[in-house]
């Protein structure tokens, strides 16, 4: 297949600093393209690539976004700037997060197709779909039901830009493209219990345990919930090979196609880590969505993406990158 972008293209990538863009970045970068990061996280960066420069704009500001474009002026965007957070996260910001994922999304898609970028990607969730839906999730399925109520906000402001980006590509030949990635994990993530979802928050939970000589580890949910998970880095290769080969506008999942409970997920972390307490699940908290699994092919016919990291192989790399980061192991 003959790639849609060039090594002359410059790309922007929003959230460039955060879990996913980090990821995205030096992907990008370590493959030869010459990419624009926005983001203003205060991690240090260890990447050493010549061909990233480092931005910070606020994406609430249309002006600010397109002053910006006009002065870097980029021929791909890809957005994956969000507020985001877990099941717990959500329930405490559902205005906040609609509101500032909409503003985002909507600022810098009529930013991008103002300034006639020649190539939009959009990263939406898996949370945009329906909280009874048909496994495995087919793209099709998106508007058949509600989203899951504790973090059904942010799934809908997400679907909205899709909505927005196929609006724009009907309307103004907008080329863009939509993918729905599900639940990522990996070096880098997010750690802090306020905020992290669920595998981040496992390892921690698990882990300080461990070190206090706990007997217990307390859960939220039920634990009978399924997920998918996708490693960060999977991700960031599925996105490098959409900007370069997918053509369509329409919503493609990216994902692994298999799913597992977080009370097994659970159990094969506490075993990584050695940890020999018990398993504690609170039934008075939400379990979320109750399944979550995507079904996969079209990320393969449209830009022939494949997951490669098996979960276990993932937890691995995220525990060995967490204890380093934690205690310098």
């Amino acid at each position: 297949m003959q790639k849609l972008i060039s090594k002359d293209d410059i790309i922007l990538v929003t959230g460039g600093s955060g879990f996913l863009g980090g990821h995205v970045v030096s992907q990008l970068a370590s493959s030869g393209y010459n990419v624009v990061s926005v983001g203003n996280s205060k991690r240090p960066k260890k990447t050493t690539e010549k061909n990233i420069l480092r931005v910070n704009i606020d994406l609430m500001d249309i002006c600010e976004i397109s002053r910006a474009l006009a002065n870097i002026q980029p021929s791909v965007v890809v957005h994956l700037a969000a507020a985001v957070g877990g099941i717990g996260a959500n329930q405490k910001n559902p205005a906040l997060f609609m509101y500032k994922n909409l503003q985002m999304g909507l600022n810098t898609i009529q930013a991008s197709h103002a300034f006639n970028c020649k190539k939009f990607l959009m990263c939406g969730t898996v949370c945009s779909y329906p909280k009874f839906t048909t496994v495995p999730f087919r793209e099709e399925d998106l508007w058949d039901g509600y989203p899951e109520e504790t973090n059904a906000p942010y799934g809908i402001a997400k679907k909205t830009l899709m909505e927005m980006c196929l609006g724009y590509n009907e309307q103004y030949k907008f080329n863009c493209v939509n993918l729905i990635p599900v639940n990522l994990y990996g070096p880098c993530d997010n750690f802090d219990l306020n905020t992290s979802h669920v595998i981040p928050a496992l390892i921690r939970k698990i882990d300080e345990a461990n070190k206090a000589k706990e007997k217990e580890v307390v859960i939220w949910g039920t634990g009978k919930a399924s997920r998918e998970f996708l490693y960060v880095e999977d991700c960031a290769r599925a996105i490098k090979l959409a900007l370069e080969l997918c053509d369509t506008p329409q919503p493609i999942n990216v994902g692994t196609g298999s799913e597992i409970t977080i009370k097994q997920l659970a159990i094969k972390i506490a075993d990584l880590l050695a940890f020999k307490g018990k398993l504690v699940f609170d039934a008075s908290k939400p379990d979320g969505q109750p399944r979550r699994c995507l079904e996969t092919s079209k990320a393969l016919k449209h830009f022939q993406f494949k997951a490669k990291t098996s979960l276990e192989k993932g937890l691995i790399y995220t525990i060995a990158w967490y204890l380093g980061e934690m205690y310098g192991e």
